[in-house]
């Protein structure tokens, strides 16, 4: 009799695992096809087959293709994979800590105390390092701009981390998260108010969000520390896990809370503050995407819906600038603009499933 009913079981499964892979599989392919289109849409139009001959090392025959491919698309494309993967695994990161289906990378404030270095920088009314930085180094590739937003966002972090050491409900935390984050944009807002109205508009265009500004040196330092912190999310999977069915019963099993949660911060630091450093506020893709991935696979296991996540992540932000561009146009859009039409319906999609919701976290 138990052998009639494990064979079922067993086989429903094993079902379910084939599933799982194949979506995995697909989400690849599309992440794929997803760089591959995000590299030949633009303003110039290339031929696929031409991209793909760059991409293997050869030439496309158009000197001017091999330069636009190798020098401003495939940089912009990376950039795309690692905000995507970066932005997704630190939400769903935040939202298993704090149980909440609505947290997301910018809950502690690290988002705001990048903008605040850059505010720090930009506003900074008529200093010469300033006006060095904008308008010699240019506003995106300004070491200054990054420096300063990478400061910003580890004071914050560091703020956070010396309050979680001593606070040990995720709740308060998130509270507490939420008011660095008020405070922080609001010193931003009053600086605005007495700034001169060309450095609110500097500031304002860093605001919206940018994928093409980050090459060379600049990618290999972002990829660095997104990786970084992937690598701490991906240890972290067995603990949030555990974390998912609340702290007493991760204490049951033997899990340092404390420990596991100043890992979670820190990689959520890393991921979001550097993505923020480099490309400015990106929103929706850390709140919607995580959703996205438990409804795709069906699963709570951290050890599958963090590969999920970074690749649903990857193809989104991917897809998300092919329409930024406006393919056939000069004009492109910010790509804040765009993840904010698509994330928003997700997240009121989230907010009504309240079913869904209860299952995720519970």
């Amino acid at each position: 009799m138990d052998t009639l009913t494990a064979e079922p079981t067993a086989a429903r499964e094993h079902r379910v695992a084939r599933r799982r892979r194949w979506l995995l599989a697909c989400l690849v392919g599309l992440v794929g096809l997803a760089f591959l289109l995000d590299i030949a849409l633009g303003s110039v139009r290339i031929p696929l087959p031409a991209v793909v001959d760059v991409l293997l090392g050869k030439s496309s025959g158009t000197v001017a293709w091999d330069f636009i491919v190798t020098k401003i698309r495939v940089p912009k494309a990376i950039t795309a994979v690692l905000v995507g993967c970066g932005l997704a695994v630190s939400g769903l990161q935040m939202q298993t800590l704090f149980r909440n289906p609505l947290a997301g990378p910018s809950v502690l404030g690290i988002t705001a105390g990048a903008g605040l270095g850059v505010a720090l920088v930009m506003l900074s009314a008529g200093s010469a390092a300033s006006l060095y930085a904008i308008q010699q180094l240019g506003l995106s590739g300004s070491w200054l701009i990054v420096l300063a937003a990478t400061l910003g966002a580890a004071l914050v972090m560091l703020l956070v981390l010396a309050i979680s050491a001593r606070v040990r409900d995720n709740v308060v935390m998130l509270i507490v998260g939420v008011m660095i984050g008020n405070i922080t944009l609001s010193v931003v807002s009053i600086w605005q108010y007495f700034s001169a109205p060309e450095q609110i508009q500097e500031y304002l265009l860093w605001t919206f969000g940018s994928l093409g500004s980050v090459a060379g040196p600049h990618l290999a330092v972002l990829a660095g520390v997104v990786l970084a912190g992937l690598g701490l999310a991906f240890a972290s999977s067995k603990p949030l896990n555990a974390l998912l069915l609340g702290e007493n019963y991760a204490r049951s099993m033997g899990l340092t809370v404390g420990r596991a949660r100043l890992i979670i911060i820190a990689s959520t630091s890393l991921l979001a503050g550097s993505i923020t450093a480099f490309c400015g506020p990106i929103g929706f893709i850390g709140i919607a995407v995580p959703h996205l991935t438990r409804a795709l696979l069906n699963t709570a296991d951290h050890r599958l819906l963090i590969p999920g996540a970074c690749l649903v992540g990857a193809a989104l932000t991917l897809l998300c600038d092919c329409l930024a561009q406006l393919p056939g146009s000069s004009t492109a859009l910010p790509i804040n603009i765009i993840t904010a039409l698509v994330g928003a319906p997700v997240v009121i999609w989230v907010t009504l499933r309240r079913t869904f919701v209860r299952s995720s976290f519970s």
